[in-house]
C-alpha cells in the first residue's frame, strides 16, 4: 500500500487546491469503504471551509471548523482534484464539490478506491480519532532520533525491522523504506532490536530521515496502483537498493540480495553489507 512519501506527495498535490475553499456538496456513491462512512461527512462538511490539509502517519485530515474528514488511501486509493463534469467511474466512491474559484472555476476532490481498503471517517473538533491515538512521532521531525530508538528498544527481542515499523515507535516507516533504511545503516533487519547499539540507531534514524525526504522529493515509490494527484508515477522505485531485488547483485558489494519473511512481510537485505 502507499507509504508515507506517497501520502505526503498526495497531500502536497491536493493542498493548494483545497485550502481556503468551501465544500459546496458531498456525494457518497456508497455507504462504506473499509468501514461505514459516518453521517457527519454528508451532514456537517457541506458549507465548511477547508482550513488545513494535514498528514498524520499515513492518514490525511481535511480540517474545518466543524471537524475533520479523516482519509486513508488503503492499498489502491487515489485522490484527485478534477473538473466536476468528468463522469465518475465504477470505483469513484466520494466527491467533494468545492465552491467556484475565480481562477479555476468549480473543482471536485474525487476519492477513487477499487479495493475499498481505504477509509473516510470523522474527527470532531478538539479530539483525536482512535486510529491516531497512541501513534509515535513523525519520522521527519526532531522528536524522532537515534536516542528515541535506542531507548525504546532496550530489552526487545523482536527483529529490528519490525521494531522500526511499529507505529507506536515511529509512524510511517513501512516495509519498503524500513528495508532501504536498514541497508543504508548497514544493519541486518533480522537482528534483535535490543542488541543494536546507540551509535547504530543514530545512523539508522538519520538514514530514515534522508531516505523518506528523498522519496518525497522524487514522488514516492509508486508501486502497483498508486499514482500522484496529477496522474504521473513517482520515480523513487528506480533508486531502491534492496527491496524487491532478491537474487540480484548488491549495488555496493555485488553479493546476491536475500529475501525472507518477517512479520508476514517480505524483507530484503545484503548478507555482506548488513550485520
Amino acid at each position: 500500500m502507499p507509504e508515507l512519501p506517497e501520502v505526503e506527495t498526495t497531500r502536497r498535490g491536493i493542498a493548494p487546491h483545497l485550502i481556503g475553499r468551501r465544500i459546496a456538496k458531498v456525494t457518497l456513491r456508497r455507504a462504506d469503504l473499509r468501514w461505514p462512512i459516518p453521517r457527519e461527512i454528508s451532514q456537517l462538511l457541506p458549507g465548511q471551509r477547508i482550513d488545513e490539509v494535514e498528514r498524520r502517519a499515513k492518514y490525511l485530515l481535511l480540517h474545518t471548523a466543524a471537524g475533520s474528514a479523516l482519509l486513508h488511501l488503503g492499498m489502491t486509493g487515489v485522490l484527485r482534484v478534477l473538473p466536476p463534469d468528468i463522469p465518475p467511474g465504477a470505483h469513484d466512491h466520494v466527491d467533494l464539490l468545492l465552491e467556484p474559484n475565480p481562477q479555476t472555476g468549480e473543482r471536485i476532490l474525487r476519492f477513487t478506491d477499487p479495493r475499498r481498503f481505504g477509509c473516510l471517517l470523522w474527527q470532531p473538533p478538539g479530539t483525536t480519532h482512535e486510529l491516531l491515538a497512541g501513534l509515535g512521532p513523525e519520522p521527519l521531525t526532531d522528536a524522532f532520533d537515534g536516542a528515541l530508538l535506542w531507548r525504546r528498544s532496550r530489552g526487545r527481542k523482536a527483529a529490528v525491522k519490525l521494531f522500526l515499523m511499529d507505529n507506536a515507535i515511529v509512524v510511517g516507516v513501512g516495509n519498503i523504506y524500513a528495508s532501504e533504511a536498514l541497508f543504508a545503516a548497514r544493519i541486518d533487519p533480522r537482528r534483535a532490536a535490543g542488541t543494536v547499539t546507540r551509535p547504530r540507531y543514530e545512523r539508522l534514524a538519520a538514514e530514515v530521515k534522508r531516505i523518506l525526504a528523498w522519496a518525497i522529493e522524487r514522488g514516492g515509490t509508486t508501486l502497483r496502483d498508486f499514482l500522484n494527484p496529477d496522474g504521473a508515477p513517482g520515480y523513487f522505485f528506480r533508486e531502491l537498493f534492496v527491496y524487491g531485488r532478491e537474487g540480484e547483485p548488491c549495488k555496493v558489494c555485488g553479493t546476491p540480495i536475500r529475501q525472507a519473511v518477517l512479520g508476514q512481510r517480505s524483507t530484503f537485505w545484503c548478507p555482506r553489507c548488513q550485520k
